[in-house]
């Protein structure tokens, strides 16, 4: 019967979204994997705070919950800082290291929850429309329905996985990811 219900729920989603029925079918797909698998992935991170950038590279996993736990590859000097991010926060484990970053968004993000926030809009996101851009299939989706919502700009490759994707916060981008190595078993 859950099974059923989160069906129910899928189509629900996107059913007024603008894009092919092939495009959306793609999307679907995805989103059920993700719905019922754990996933890992490699991510380049660029966070904007406007007047500095500042850089990151994650080594992420998600369970089938969409709980991430992440371990920091670089820059060097953070290197092997470990954390977990699930619906209800984060925990951050280092040995002698503190990241300290303002929060983005009106407090509701940080640059290291970034792919946390990318598997949980793909999971069950508000997807707004789809398109072809080159190879890439580009989904336009907000992280919730609330008015402060995230926009997220998400572009999967021909295997239909995330490939890079922006975070835009009143309408500016705040963060960047590049996507690499992403898995489903």
């Amino acid at each position: 019967m859950k099974r059923f219900g989160a069906i129910i729920l899928l189509v629900l989603f996107l059913s007024g979204c603008g894009g092919t029925s092939g495009e959306m079918n793609r999307c679907l797909v995805l989103r059920e994997k993700l719905l019922k698998e754990s996933c890992s992935f490699e991510t380049k991170i660029t966070a904007d705070y406007a007047d500095k950038l500042y850089h990151f590279t994650l080594d992420c996993k998600a369970d089938a919950q969409g709980n991430l736990s992440f371990t920091v590859k670089e820059p060097e000097t953070i290197s092997g800082i470990t954390g977990r991010i699930t619906g209800e926060g984060g925990e951050l484990t280092f040995e002698g290291t503190a990241l300290s970053f303002p929060l983005m968004a009106d407090g509701q993000v940080t640059p290291v929850s970034a792919p946390w926030l990318l598997v949980k809009t793909l999971r069950g996101g508000f997807l707004s429309s789809t398109g072809k851009e080159g190879e890439y299939l580009r989904l336009c989706m907000d992280d919730s329905y609330r008015e402060d919502a995230l926009h997220l700009d998400i572009w999967l490759n021909g295997e239909d996985v995330p490939a890079k994707a922006e975070i835009l916060y009143g309408g500016r981008k705040i963060l960047s990811l590049e996507v690499t190595f992403f898995t489903v078993p």
